[in-house]
């Protein structure tokens, strides 16, 4: 079973979390750390053969194009992780629709191969921003990994469906392909890789994809950030809970995806999505559920 490797590509001080504690305009003035990590993400995935998809964020791809073209000519998916790195819903529509726009020209433009996956920093589409559903229809997006089937006091639309879908609206149709879950009787609970693969345990994580592979028949849809192998990176101020969330267990990341890429078959969104099972999901969703928001 091909299971989605996806990687979003920001810097340690790009993080949501940091929002209120690293204005923007004193990002250029910070260490950047992103393309060693994300070359040594590189490497480890070249070690075990495994293509991802990368969501590159905007301001990493205008100061960084060099990252972006190494990632491509290595095989791996390049899709939009926006451009600013501002949560959806504390943007206007207007905004919103030039982020998204200046992201995908930028990464066309640098890599030379069509932009056609998006996701949202923090996957905050919610039911507060699903009007972003049509900006990216009508931005020419085709999938969104945007929506975490799960609650959570950041994100989340715990009623959407757990496995990839169509969302039907008037400006057209986009592939929604949800952060991977598990049924836990009342609840949908997350296995889907970032703080989660971090912070609890790895068999957490493994039995998880386990589970969806072998029970369910279904791929996995993985993600992990660069600055999550990097325990080395500098410390930043924030509160207690997010200092939690975001410090906890960085030395343990990068071995742990080693782990996880001898246990499971990984590769990019779009092969997935072109492999048997996931062809069934959507087909079949199409087909007896028109999913209109």
């Amino acid at each position: 079973m091909l299971n989605a490797m996806t990687v979003d590509v920001e810097d340690y001080f790009h993080v949501s979390v940091f929002d209120g504690v690293v204005p923007r305009d004193r990002w250029n003035s910070l260490e950047s750390r992103v393309c060693a990590n994300t070359e040594r993400m590189l490497a480890i995935f070249d070690e075990h053969g495994v293509r991802a998809t990368f969501f590159i964020l905007g301001w990493v791809a205008e100061r960084f194009p060099h990252l972006v073209r190494q990632i491509a000519s290595r095989g791996h998916e390049i899709a939009s992780h926006g451009y600013a790195h501002r949560l959806v819903y504390d943007q206007t529509p207007a905004a919103f629709r030039e982020d998204v726009r200046r992201a995908k020209g930028l990464l066309e433009a640098t890599s030379a191969v069509p932009v056609l996956g998006f996701r949202a920093p923090s996957y905050s589409i919610t039911p507060r921003s699903l009007w972003a559903i049509d900006i990216l229809i009508q931005e020419g997006y085709t999938y969104d990994t945007s929506i975490f089937p799960i609650r959570h006091d950041r994100y989340g639309i715990p009623v959407s469906p757990r496995h990839p879908y169509m969302v039907y609206r008037d400006t057209g149709t986009l592939l929604e392909v949800p952060a991977s879950t598990l049924r836990c009787g009342p609840l949908n609970v997350p296995i889907a890789g970032g703080g989660y693969f971090r912070i609890l345990p790895y068999q957490w994580t493994r039995a998880g994809i386990a589970r969806m592979n072998h029970s369910e028949g279904r791929a996995a849809i993985f993600y992990l950030h660069p600055w999550e192998i990097d325990p080395e990176q500098p410390r930043l101020r924030a509160g207690l809970l997010s200092r939690f969330r975001h410090y906890r267990n960085l030395a343990k990341t990068e071995a742990r995806l080693r782990r996880l890429l001898t246990e499971f078959s990984f590769g990019r969104i779009q092969d997935v999505l072109s492999a048997p099972q996931a062809d069934r999901a959507p087909a079949s969703l199409a087909a007896s559920l028109p999913y209109v928001w």
